[in-house]
């Protein structure tokens, strides 16, 4: 594994120009306070939303109804696309409401996938690294089922990693990466879903998973898609769902679209989200949420001693923490980034770091708990994290 030190750099500056030529993103810019959103839409909640509409109609703010999701009603303010941050807050503002109660409204956020830096984006790419030995399989683990949302799962995943995924997952046309952006060149964070998988299988071998895209090639996705995702997971007797992704919400406002859609998940199900990659005490979504197990991650250094990351997010809110920076499975292709000399070819491994993948090795350790204790995903999340903190902030490290 060969890093540049120029390539960090190349690789948030490409997530930058993304960003300002997508047209269905917005970037909030207040410092402390940045998220990322969908212009022109409002979420409100359903029973809030013909008051709401009569309210921005008396501040000249015309509104048009769209179709919801999560219990939420949305409205599409043609006329003020990026001005959705201020109408928020005035729409939570007590005083706009006297002597009634403050609606449930907020932006349409955009999520990402916590594979370092920008808006919780990798810090930097993947390198290529020598192949993983498979660990051991372990036939008790196929009765575990795991979702996975994230970008996919490469189409030769389990002929080209057949020791790691072959038989262990059903293949469907829409839950394969479209991890390139032309022809063998990686997108941003093309192949993120099926390094994401390789981690969950290192620690519970065997496992069953179901991928499921709920972030493009790039690593972007929104609240709608992913509750969307999660509700289709949920109908299919999970045990487990990692979520290696996430946003940050105005004024740090929980996500009331996923909030909903994981309460109404199976009780028996835990959820495992990554706690984002900023650094920052700042809660993300939907780690921060009760009920939902937050991974922060943890740095091993070439010396072997383990310290917490650079980069990871933490706080009260933090269940647990596990080493971020690994090699995993991945795909065959390269990485070309503008400003780069050359491409960087990748033959089948990767070696990549962020709290993305300390997430599914903390699902993983959960997996095969059950399996040698004999006991639920519950319990054995509980078990888990029931120790001391590793560090303040970060939660019972998980090996």
């Amino acid at each position: 594994m060969s890093k540049s030190p120029e390539s960090a750099e190349l690789y948030q500056r490409a997530f930058l120009q993304l960003i300002a030529e997508d047209k269905t993103i917005s970037f909030h810019a207040e410092r402390g306070r940045e998220f990322l959103y969908r212009p022109g839409q409002l979420l409100v909640g359903s029973e809030d939303q013909q008051r709401v509409v009569e309210k921005l109609r008396e501040n000249d703010i015309p509104s048009r109804p769209g179709e919801g999701f999560a219990g939420m009603a949305r409205l599409t303010l043609p006329d003020n696309p990026e001005d959705v941050p201020r109408i928020v807050r005035l729409l939570r503002d007590q005083r706009t409401w006297p002597n009634q109660r403050v609606p449930l409204v907020q932006p349409h956020h955009v999520v990402v996938g916590h594979g370092g830096l920008v808006m919780g984006n990798p810090g930097d790419r993947p390198y290529p690294t020598d192949p993983v030995s498979a660990p051991k399989y372990d036939d008790r683990l196929k009765k575990v089922r795991v979702g996975v949302i994230d970008t996919g799962i490469s189409s030769g995943a389990s002929s080209e990693h057949a020791e790691w995924f072959e038989g262990r997952y059903v293949l469907e046309a829409d839950d394969v990466d479209p991890a390139y952006r032309s022809g063998d060149v990686f997108a941003l964070q093309g192949g993120h879903g099926t390094f994401v998988a390789g981690v969950i299988q290192n620690a519970a071998p065997g496992v069953t998973f179901d991928p499921e895209i709920g972030l493009d090639h790039n690593g972007f996705g929104d609240e709608e898609r992913l509750c969307r995702k999660i509700t289709e997971l949920g109908r299919k007797k999970i045990d487990l769902l990692n979520l290696s992704l996430g946003c940050f919400t105005e004024d740090d406002v929980a996500s009331e679209p996923m909030r909903r859609t994981i309460a109404a998940l199976p009780a028996e199900v835990v959820v495992v989200a990554s706690a984002g990659n900023q650094g920052t005490q700042r809660p993300s979504w939907p780690a921060a949420l009760d009920g939902v197990t937050a991974v922060a991650a943890a740095e091993q250094k070439e010396d072997g001693s383990v310290v917490p990351a650079f980069y990871s997010n933490w706080g009260h809110w933090v269940d647990a923490c596990a080493i971020g920076n690994r090699a995993s499975t991945y795909l065959k292709g390269s990485w070309h980034l503008p400003g780069e000399a050359a491409p960087t070819p990748f033959a089948l491994w990767a070696y990549w770091y962020g709290t993305s993948f300390a997430a599914p090795l903390v699902t993983g350790r959960i997996a095969a708990t059950m399996v040698a204790d004999g006991i639920s995903a519950a319990q054995a999340r509980d078990k888990l994290v029931s120790g001391d903190e590793f560090h303040p902030g970060y939660g019972v490290f998980v090996k």
